[in-house]
């Protein structure tokens, strides 16, 4: 092994998912080439290279690089080259030249000793030096962390995010237990930190190892298929899978672990489920509060009701169907009711009706898992719905409300709608926040796709028949003018849709490639249905970005979403002088794009410019769909303005949790409703291809929907009833606690 000591020039390829890495470097007068497993490196940094030359057929001699050791500049273009690189959030290169003009060669000295020094570089404000010295002392933490953690080939995003929770103790805490990093860090699977104990010489058998086994695998079922729990022959069987020992050895230490309630086991024998503590608590604690819901609520508000639904219809010029009538009049006597009903069955219409009818008793507030949901609640109804998690008063912190049950909501009733996407956990805070006495109206498509979150919420509370739950079936909305009305229920009775009708709503796109049919999408969105919307043709992109929603049912492919946002983003927002961008792994957020948030970041901060000035809060979650508005290069940040006009700041280290969203996935699109939906059924994977999937994607459509592809693709994803089954016991427990006296249990 040759050590080579050398200066950063740049870099010219670099894979964030695995830390490959090819850069320049000057050793010397020479300029080298180095490749390998590397942390994040920026122009001016200097390290100790270690590795062997090779000769590559194409690029000639290269150092192939096996560790690096990294060593600070010391030379005062050096030093303001380091500061400039984007290393360091809130710093580019012409704050970077300012604080080297003051300071000279004590610049790190006094950035890693006395930050507070800063304040004397001209124009340097209070809030921006401390901002500035807390982002270097992160930074110098991180760079210590990734050293370490390169050996192990954790990519440096993770080792970004081990290094700010652990700090300068990172080695001596993963040498100690490697493990942790599956609990501690959200990214972190068991793979990558048993690579790390393997490498550290923990035993195959170790009490560490297996344990951390068992979580994992209940965490990653609940995160990835929504189970609340796992039967435990399946959940030995995966773990003797995962960890290549005797079920036996696990058998012994999960026996072990529920003795001291690390994990909970129920049921009788052959079949016991395990559960983590937390989704076991969770959904206990909900099906005793929908009960307690329901018994507390004494005041029958129906007498009378008739007289006011007449007023209502003869207000609107509509009549409700005998239905829809004891729907409304259910909802002014039950204390929990359910309301369920796909497109055009007219849910919006009797809920304009349950509020006009229970704000006589006091205040109704509405609510919806997402702030397009919401947005689209406040349309339908002229009420103001709020995001729950905005209605729960969320605090930073992840289920951190400052409304639960020691501080409720103050409200009469509470309609949420959209509930099938709302999680177990999520639940359970709202729960928590509605004080008993209180009505609560869940309104939702049962046959669109679950919630992203584990659970099944309201599939189990529909299947318990605890609960009172009024299921609307006849179409009213457009229903003899609107294909994708009739098309929807056609398909969720497992009849194929009538595709290209004349003068309708509903168009197929025949097209028996991907390639074929990702070009035509591309020219559907750009040209086509903009001419045909009779857009004005100088806003042909603007209109189709803000109108048109690609939907995909996979990630990957020709037809996927990651290759569809790829050529929409070309098409739709391309590279232009006036458009700055920054770029992340293979993605380039440019000015304008539109973008989606894909995991939920509690900490991040946003603003909003309310009547009374502007409101900071924190918060940004899952399938949050905004725009670029601003991109600084300089600073190497971007902002985002989300729905409710929320603008969140992002440094480079979070553009991890951003996505390109001129195509999303029909996951990611629940809860959302454009006016004209694109989609292609082209094929795929048959677990992707279903029924309930295809008819979440027509029903987020208002005005037209276009399908590209195969008309057997069609069939087959409406014959495909299969529906992966949730792991999940808030059925039999609702029916549990139903023969007890709710009211009693949780005081």
């Amino acid at each position: 092994m040759e050590k080579v000591e050398a200066s950063v020039l740049g870099t010219i390829y670099r894979n964030d998912d695995n830390g490959y890495t090819v850069l320049t470097a000057r050793e010397g007068r020479k300029e080298i080439t180095i490749v390998g497993t590397l942390p994040e490196l920026h122009p001016g940094e200097q390290a100790v290279f270690t590795g062997e030359w090779i000769s590559h057929p194409t690029y000639g001699r290269q150092l192939k690089c096996a560790s690096v050791e990294l060593q600070k500049p010391t030379t005062l273009l050096g030093i303001e080259r380091y500061l400039g690189s984007g290393i360091i959030h809130g710093v580019g290169p012409s704050t970077a030249k300012a604080i080297v003009a003051h300071f000279g060669e004590d610049t790190l000295r006094v950035l890693s000793e006395h930050p507070e020094m800063l304040q004397e570089v001209p124009k340097m404000g209070k809030k921006r030096w401390k901002q500035i010295a807390e982002a270097y002392r992160e930074q110098e933490g991180a760079r210590t962390a990734m050293v370490f953690l390169q050996t192990y080939g954790i990519p440096a995003t993770l080792s970004i995010k081990i290094s700010k929770l652990y700090g300068d103790r990172t080695p001596a805490i993963i040498k100690e237990n490697p493990y942790r990093l599956c609990e501690d860090i959200d990214g972190v699977g068991f793979l990558t930190a048993d690579r790390i104990g393997t490498s550290l010489g923990v035993p195959p058998d170790s009490e560490g190892r297996i344990c951390a086994a068992l979580k994992y695998i209940l965490k990653e079922a609940a995160a990835s298929q929504g189970h609340i729990f796992l039967p435990r022959g399946e959940l030995l069987s995966r773990a003797a899978q995962l960890l290549r020992v005797e079920p036996a050895l696990a058998e012994h230490h999960l026996l072990r672990m529920t003795m001291v309630r690390e994990l909970i086991q129920s049921g009788s024998d052959g079949e016991e489920r395990v559960y983590l503590p937390a989704f076991d608590s969770a959904e206990r604690e909900v099906a005793l509060r929908l009960c307690e819901l329901m018994t507390a609520y004494g005041t029958d508000s129906a007498a009378g009701a008739d007289k006011e639904i007449d007023r209502f219809q003869k207000k609107h010029g509509i009549t409700f169907s005998a239905r829809q009538r004891e729907a409304i009049l259910t909802a002014c006597r039950e204390g929990v009711l359910v309301i369920t009903g796909g497109p055009g069955t007219g849910k919006t219409t009797i809920i304009n009706c349950i509020i006009s009818l229970l704000s006589r008793e006091g205040e109704v507030v509405l609510c919806a898992p997402t702030g397009r949901a919401a947005k689209r609640m406040t349309e339908a109804t002229g009420v103001e719905a709020k995001t729950i998690h905005r209605l729960l008063e969320y605090g930073g912190d992840e289920g951190m409300f400052a409304r639960n049950q020691e501080n409720p909501i103050e409200a009469d009733v509470v309609i949420v709608d959209e509930v099938s996407m709302v999680d177990l956990m999520l639940m359970r805070s709202l729960l928590r926040a509605i004080e008993p006495g209180t009505r609560l109206i869940l309104v939702g498509d049962a046959d669109q796709l679950p919630s992203v979150g584990a659970g099944n919420v309201l599939g189990d509370v529909l299947e318990s028949g605890v609960i009172p739950k009024c299921m609307l079936t006849d179409i009213f909305r457009q229903g003899e003018t609107s294909r994708i009305v009739v098309n929807a229920h056609r398909i969720n009775h497992g009849e194929m849709p009538l595709l290209n009708e004349k003068g309708t709503d509903f168009f197929f796109e025949r097209k028996q490639g991907f390639y074929d049919a990702a070009q035509t999408i591309v020219s559907l969105v750009t040209q086509r249905l903009p001419k045909f919307l009779k857009y004005d043709p100088t806003e042909y992109a603007e209109m189709a970005v803000r109108n048109i929603q690609v939907l995909a049912p996979a990630k990957k492919g020709e037809c996927g979403v990651i290759a569809l946002n790829q050529m929409l983003q070309s098409a739709l927002n391309p590279p232009a002088k006036d458009k700055p961008s920054l770029q992340y792994g293979e993605t380039i957020f440019r000015l304008g794009d539109k973008v989606m948030q894909t995991k939920n970041d509690y900490q991040l901060e946003w603003r909003r410019l309310t009547s009374t000035g502007w409101e900071d809060g924190q918060g940004v979650f899952n399938g949050d769909v905004g725009f670029i508005v601003d991109v600084d290069p300089e600073e190497h940040c971007l902002t985002v303005r989300f729905d409710e006009e929320k603008e969140a700041v992002y440094a480079s280290a979070q553009f991890e949790n951003l996505d390109l969203a001129y195509c999303l996935s029909v996951h990611k699109s629940q809860g959302s409703e454009f006016p004209v939906v694109v989609m292609p059924v082209v094929g795929g994977p048959p677990m992707l291809l279903t029924r309930n999937l295809f008819y979440t994607a027509l029903t987020r459509a208002r005005s037209l929907v276009v399908l590209v592809g195969r008309e057997e693709v069609v069939r087959l994803m409406v014959e495909n009833d299969h529906v992966l089954m949730r792991y999940t016991t808030l059925c039999e427990r609702l029916q549990h606690v139903s023969t007890l006296v709710p009211g009693s249990l949780l005081r």
